[in-house]
């Protein structure tokens, strides 16, 4: 499964680089297959428990320095798919090159 949530502090002002950097670390440390854009993080794992273990810990570090979070989250739940992050983006830019 896929996951791309994105958190933002909320009540520390208009820079928030440095609190997201806090989530992106969690994520980057896990282990697991990750992606960080401009809008979202996205995270693969094998399981609910596993992928969302890591969003909870994320926000939680982000929690611990501001006083309010807003969590947005997207799944694609597809048992038995792995290398998603990859496989999907080559799928389109196959496509792209195919014109």
């Amino acid at each position: 499964m896929i996951v791309a949530f994105s958190v933002t502090p909320l009540g520390v002002g208009e820079d928030v680089g440095e609190y997201v950097a806090d989530a992106v670390r969690v994520v980057r440390e896990s282990g697991l297959p990750n992606r960080t854009d401009a809008m979202f993080t996205s995270i693969e794992g094998e399981s609910w428990d596993e992928v969302m273990d890591v969003v909870k810990r994320a926000v939680a570090a982000v929690e611990e320095r501001a006083p309010r979070v807003s969590l947005v989250l997207k799944a694609d739940i597809r048992p038995g798919v792995t290398d998603g992050l990859t496989s999907k983006v080559e799928t389109v830019e196959r496509h792209l090159t195919a014109e």
